[in-house]
């Protein structure tokens, strides 16, 4: 991760806060019942993983908070990516807003993200487009939701601050590392070699927007009529550039049309 200059390098945060390291053990914990569940009888990732179907057809409303603390058991990068972006990201914010701040923050991020996975199918019907059986039934789990979150109030906290992507390895300023990623998503996707889910990660991410916003404590968060200010100032630029063209074109036109000849 840079400074604000880039001369400096570090790995991660200066200090990791208590809340922090809670929350690392609390997924770290879960993610062993979830391999430990089944040979005991009590299969945990089935118990909590969000599914639209489970939550609103069998009103299995605590589906949309514990599906944030799962993760894939078959793929320790899964927890290993969410945990590592947690740490890094997540220590600085907590160190700024206090252990209470920040992890209401975080829970309002993770469930809201759960809450907007299991309903969008079902309010996506309401305006006339069907869900297939797929979109009910499918299964969500991980802390992607409230992480993005966290990544999104780090980068409107700190959002010239220079930090460097694993994948690949370049660094960019903290305000453009959601778009990059939802990108890097894209492109993934395209190819078909992709299983993230978009909608918890875009989920996450409004949602704590929405809190940001409501909240009024992150001067950096940019609202609707700070957009409008910048596409009017953009849209003027373009306006004064068009007529400086008309106005260089219009003296290369009187130019060429001069009888005269200067050697």
């Amino acid at each position: 991760m840079y400074g604000r200059g880039g001369a400096q390098f570090s790995f991660g945060p200066p200090a990791t806060p208590e809340i922090i390291k809670n929350l690392l053990i609390a997924n770290g914990v879960v993610f062993i019942a979830q391999l430990v569940g089944p040979r005991v009888g009590f299969d945990v990732t089935g118990f909590g993983v969000v599914q639209p179907a489970a939550v609103w057809g069998d009103f299995q409303i605590w589906r949309i908070f514990t599906y944030m603390w799962l993760h894939s058991p078959t793929s320790i990068l899964h927890i290993a990516f969410n945990m590592l972006s947690l740490w890094m990201f997540g220590s600085p914010m907590a160190l700024v807003w206090g252990p209470e701040r920040f992890l209401r923050y975080y829970l309002v991020c993770g469930t809201g993200a759960g809450f907007m996975i299991a309903s969008l199918p079902f309010l996506l019907g309401m305006i006339g487009i069907p869900s297939s059986i797929a979109d009910l039934t499918g299964i969500t789990l991980g802390a992607s939701g409230a992480v993005m979150g966290v990544l999104l109030a780090y980068s409107f906290t700190w959002p010239d601050r220079q930090v460097m992507l694993l994948f690949p390895p370049i660094p960019i300023k903290a305000i453009w590392l959601i778009p990059v990623i939802f990108l890097m998503e894209w492109m993934s996707s395209a190819t078909g070699s992709s299983n993230v889910s978009h909608t918890g990660h875009l989920a996450g991410v409004f949602v704590g927007w929405i809190y940001l916003l409501n909240e009024g404590r992150t001067p950096g968060a940019p609202t609707l009529q700070s957009f409008v200010h910048k596409y009017r100032r953009w849209r003027m630029r373009q306006k004064i550039r068009a007529v400086h063209r008309e106005d260089r074109d219009a003296r290369t036109r009187d130019r060429d049309d001069d009888p005269r000849r200067f050697h």
